[in-house]
């Protein structure tokens, strides 16, 4: 039945399975080979099986075709960002968006196009990552421009802290591989173009419309907030409101996506009330087209992209005549997205938008007939709480996973701040529209600003309630995953609970609930000392079993151990050492935290492990290291000290910023009434 009504959910199962295979290994031409040669012989052989209605071997073959598809595009996409030389060079770029002033410096996103290096000029693909300082030139170019700069590349890397969000895939995702510091002598040259690309056209009318806002009287935060809510453009935000929509449960009302389709195309519909009948198709097109302009100025943007293509998919079917299924129409708009950029499958918000809009396809009208309610008012109510109930729950696994929280208001947040913001997008939409006749734009601004304050109001009352969020809190993939099959599996037997016993949803429950347990066992069992790398001097992590006993430079818990501990679930004792030089003694290591090193700290501390959060003793004099030393960690120097022959044999030399943070394992004594990961710790100055 599946097959019939959803073919693209056979089609996108083994292209997507292929997609993440790519990310694991890169196929050489043998293994290809032997793939065609499956897939041939499985098509040829499969000729033998037509007669019956269900053909086995044709759909092995397809599945691995499709796989084969995936695996080669995604390496194929990856392939095409150029491995450029660590070197100082000229590079030929485009500017992809406008600058983007962080703190003392501007950032860009520039499109390779070539390199000059040694008197020739060669071809160079992807996008490099340049920060620039702040300079009024920097700051007025325009997307599109033509820019000649001179620049050392430095490959990005991750901090390597555990658990920590993979910056440097995300970046390779969309094309970056490298970043640059540039200053304004080296822009060489600054070459507007004869004609810009649509999208860099798109991004410069978003501009405009944030400058008709302004012009007509709407500022500061609240001019943020319309450009956010209306266009998705965050960067006026700052960090509290980011953080006030977050807690509250209503950040989503900010990415143009969905929401804004569902409200726009509603509304259009509505103003073309009186094409009905034989004309009925001309609303779905000029409804279709008018969400194409909406995608246009706001940007093209991946996420109202992912909104807008979606719908048209949904309302094509519609067009053609046929019943289509919407969660036919929907996959096969995410099918087409990912063979247009493979990369997109592990885009979080490509993941929130579908989980969510599937959810809603699947759930929604059985949820909702649960309760038969006659009148309007609390139907209409209702129906806001079961789209939020089950979007939510649609992407309930990946909020915690990806942003280590989850809103615990968000049913009533939803209700009360997803109304105004339908409100607020119509009337963000019909302020630039009416420009030309002032004497309608301003009362619609006036209006629109009142509105954006009682949204910002409600919003940080409803962020600063008590327990307002539950975090941190986090899961790992393959939890987030068998959570993520729960909740599906809860809500088939939720809508059909004749068909769909709750046997099958308990199981998946047992295999959650078992991946928790294993992942809490193992902690148990074992201990770890942990070097973060972070903007603080020191971040030194013992974790013993569940807890983790944090010794930090910084007054508060970094980000890093924080995300860590979400994670892994481990409790957080904050512990401050008594001076400049500390020995840590944890069972039977002893870990060293000094701001320098000399053979007179070595030779008192004896220590296991030496962290150095300064550098070298100045006085260069060689390095005697004990027989019980392993590691000597540099937490923000690059360079190494002096060692004694011999000594590099046995001790091993780690620079976080370097190489990333440090992580062993420790064995830690225990007592006879001592569990596992309760090993004696003990913190000893030393003058």
């Amino acid at each position: 039945m599946l097959n019939k009504e959803i073919p693209f959910l056979r089609i996108g199962l083994p292209f997507c399975l292929g997609i993440i295979s790519g990310r694991c290994f890169t196929p050489g031409p043998g293994l290809l080979g032997v793939f065609t040669i499956i897939v041939i012989t499985g098509f040829i052989a499969s000729l033998f099986f037509n007669s019956r209605i269900v053909n086995p071997l044709y759909g092995f073959a397809m599945s691995i075709a499709l796989l084969v598809t995936g695996l080669v595009l995604y390496n194929h996409e990856k392939a095409g960002i150029s491995d450029l030389e660590q070197v100082t060079n000229e590079f030929l770029c485009i500017l992809s968006e406008f600058p983007e002033e962080k703190g003392k410096s501007t950032r860009m996103v520039l499109e390779l196009k070539g390199m000059a290096s040694s008197g020739s000029f060669r071809s160079v693909h992807g996008s490099i990552l340049v920060h620039a300082r702040k300079d009024p030139a920097v700051s007025q170019l325009l997307p599109g421009d033509i820019l000649l700069i001179r620049c050392r590349p430095e490959r990005i890397m991750n901090r390597g802290n555990p658990c920590e969000f993979d910056y440097k895939f995300y970046l390779e995702n969309h094309g970056i591989r490298f970043q640059a510091f540039i200053d304004k002598n080296d822009v060489l040259s600054h070459i507007p173009p004869q004609r810009r690309k649509l999208i860099y056209k798109a991004l410069i009318i978003r501009e405009k419309i944030i400058d008709i806002y302004r012009s007509r009287g709407i500022c500061c935060d609240r001019l943020a907030l319309v450009a956010a809510i209306t266009l998705g453009q965050k960067n006026l935000l700052d960090r509290e409101q980011k953080q006030y929509f977050i807690k509250a449960g209503v950040m989503h009302i900010m990415a143009v996506s969905g929401l804004h389709a569902v409200i726009l195309s509603l509304f259009v519909q509505h103003l073309l009330f009186f094409l009905r009948g034989r004309f009925t198709f001309l609303r779905r097109i000029l409804t279709m087209l008018f969400l194409w302009s909406f995608a246009f100025v706001t940007g093209l943007t991946p996420s109202v992209l992912r909104a807008t293509i979606m719908y048209t998919f949904l309302q094509t079917g519609k067009l053609l005549g046929r019943n289509a299924n919407n969660l036919n129409s929907v996959l096969a708009s995410a099918f087409f997205q990912l063979l247009w950029k493979p990369s997109v499958l592990f885009d979080a918000g490509f993941q929130l938008s579908y989980s969510a809009v599937i959810f809603i396809i699947c759930f929604y009208g059985s949820i909702y007939r649960l309760f038969s309610i006659k009148n309007w008012l609390t139907d209409k109510i209702w129906q806001s709480v079961v789209v939020t109930i089950v979007a939510q729950a649609g992407t309930l696994s990946l909020t915690i996973s990806l942003f280590n929280r989850f809103p615990t208001y968000f049913i009533i947040t939803n209700l009360l701040i997803v109304p105004l913001s339908n409100i607020l997008i119509i009337t963000g939409c019909l302020v630039p529209l009416t420009y030309p006749l002032e004497f309608l734009s301003r009362p619609l601004a006036g209006f629109l600003e009142i509105l954006t304050g009682i949204t910002e109001g409600l919003t940080r009352q409803a962020a600063s309630l008590p327990f307002s969020t539950i975090d941190p809190i986090g899961l790992g993939t393959f939890s987030a995953f068998a959570l993520s099959v729960f909740i599906f599996l809860l809500f088939q037997s939720l809508s059909d609970h004749k068909n769909k016993p709750l046997f099958t949803p308990l199981i998946a429950l047992l295999i959650f609930m078992i991946s928790l347990t294993y992942g809490d066992i193992t902690a148990r069992k074992t201990n770890e000392l942990i070097v973060y790398n972070t903007s603080c001097s020191y971040a030194v992590g013992i974790r013993t079993g569940k807890c983790m006993y944090i010794f930090s430079s910084c007054e508060v818990v970094p980000d890093e151990v924080s995300r860590h501990c979400a994670m892994k679930n481990l409790k957080i004792r904050k512990e401050i050492l008594p001076g400049e030089n500390s020995v840590i003694e944890a069972g039977r290591c002893r870990i060293l935290v000094s701001g320098y090193l000399n053979n007179r700290i070595l030779e008192k501390a004896d220590p296991d492990y030496v962290i150095i959060y300064a550098g070298p003793d100045r006085s260069n004099r060689p390095i005697n290291a004990n027989n019980r030393l392993n590691t000597i960690i540099f937490t923000r120097s690059l360079t190494s000290p002096q060692l004694q022959k011999g000594v590099h044999d046995r001790v091993r030399i780690h620079h976080v910023k370097r190489s990333g943070a440090f992580v062993t394992r420790l064995d830690l004594a225990r007592g006879k009434n001592q569990s596992p990961g309760q090993g004696r710790r003990n913190v000893i100055p030393l003058q």
